[in-house]
């Protein structure tokens, strides 16, 4: 497909997963800041993981698109419209020459993701498609998407039109405390300090970008010989503390290396959790372990194994018809159905693919009390 930009919207600019492995010369990562929602994206559509999509920024832009395919529109609720008609964002939706993709405003969130089967391609920059616009490299031409731009889409994999990701199986968004582990340089901050950290709620900064969140109220923090550190190394979400005692967040166009004290650092799920929130939303950390920070990636990886198993489901026994089944009635299952639910019966909601009376069904389900 082509894409043709007829107006490119507050900030969009095309990311995928980031530049890993050239921090060590000063390289950012950037990448999408919101990446398991891009992921699955990719996955409704049978991309790579990583494949390049659109970032989205508060207004989305308007887009024609030449040819067919299918795109998703994942993250943040933007009030996607095609034709002028709403689409449901975590689904694959079809679209042909003529049809036009725009957006109506944020409703929840502030990053949409506008994945699209074969991904956006564009030439690689140290191994990955991201948009690093401090530098001016990477995405097109190194910067944000302008009117007339035209992409391109790369060799589309297998979807099925209207495959969804189900709600149990979506990043967690909400505004509940974002879960931190202490350190590298906790022990540089007075132990008051430490527990004002966790204790406080601040507010998200107007001028918060991608490099940083910056936190506003609160106490200040207190340190024990100062800020400043020797230069290390900056990973995602490490939470640094500079002179003036409020937290700042580092994101996706973090730097490279920095060196004030740093306080702790954001699990990822939820580093891109904060990237969906609002200026002036309010923000408060919660004390974890590493152990459990590992346990919180390891489920990320199970719900993203059984989005495949579902979109794979859909591929191997798409419906054959629409089927209305009332709520408390029971359908005779075949023996060809065990084994085969993506999904336990027992979680909120799920699917499985059932032979009734020699025919098979796809179907899904949700909890809805």
């Amino acid at each position: 497909m082509k894409l043709f930009i007829q107006s490119p919207g507050a900030l969009t600019t095309i990311q995928d997963l980031g530049r890993w492995g050239y921090q060590a010369i000063g390289m950012p990562v950037s990448g999408a800041m919101d990446a398991p929602a891009l992921v699955r994206g990719n996955i409704l559509l049978g991309n790579p993981d990583g494949a390049a999509a659109l970032e989205i920024t508060m207004m989305g832009p308007s887009i024609r698109f030449e040819g067919e395919g299918a795109i998703a529109v994942t993250g943040g609720d933007l009030s996607p419209r095609l034709n002028g008609q709403p689409i449901a964002n975590w689904t694959a939706v079809p679209v042909r020459t003529g049809d036009v993709l725009s957006f109506g405003g944020p409703r929840k969130g502030l990053r949409a993701y506008l994945c699209t089967s074969g991904g956006i391609d564009v030439p690689l920059v140290m191994g990955s498609r991201s948009t690093y616009m401090k530098a001016g490299i990477g995405g097109l031409e190194g910067r944000k998407l302008q009117k007339g731009d035209v992409l391109v889409t790369g060799e589309p994999g297998k979807y099925a039109a209207g495959t969804e990701c189900p709600e149990s199986l979506r990043p967690e968004y909400g505004e509940a405390p974002l879960r931190t582990v202490p350190g590298p340089q906790d022990s540089y901050i007075r132990p008051e300090g430490v527990k004002t950290f966790f204790e406080t709620e601040y507010r998200l900064s107007a001028s918060s970008d991608r490099m940083g969140c910056r936190m506003e109220g609160g106490t200040p923090i207190e340190h024990v010989r100062g800020p400043d550190i020797v230069s290390d190394a900056i990973p995602m979400g490490a939470v640094q503390v500079p002179g003036q005692g409020l937290p700042i967040v580092m994101m996706a166009d973090r730097q490279t290396t920095g060196g004030y004290v740093k306080i702790g650092v954001v699990h990822a799920l939820d580093v891109a959790r904060l990237s969906q929130f609002l200026p002036g939303s309010p923000v408060r950390f919660s004390r974890i372990t590493q152990e459990a920070g590992i346990e919180l990636s390891k489920a990320e990886a199970s719900a993203l194994e059984a989005l495949r198993a579902h979109v794979a489901a859909v591929l191997t026994n798409p419906p054959s018809r629409p089927q209305s089944v009332k709520p408390g009635s029971t359908v005779p299952v075949s023996a060809a159905a065990q084994g085969s639910s993506v999904r336990q019966c027992g979680a909120s909601s799920g699917a499985m693919n059932i032979t009734v009376n020699g025919e098979k069904f796809f179907v899904t389900w949700e909890r809805t009390e």
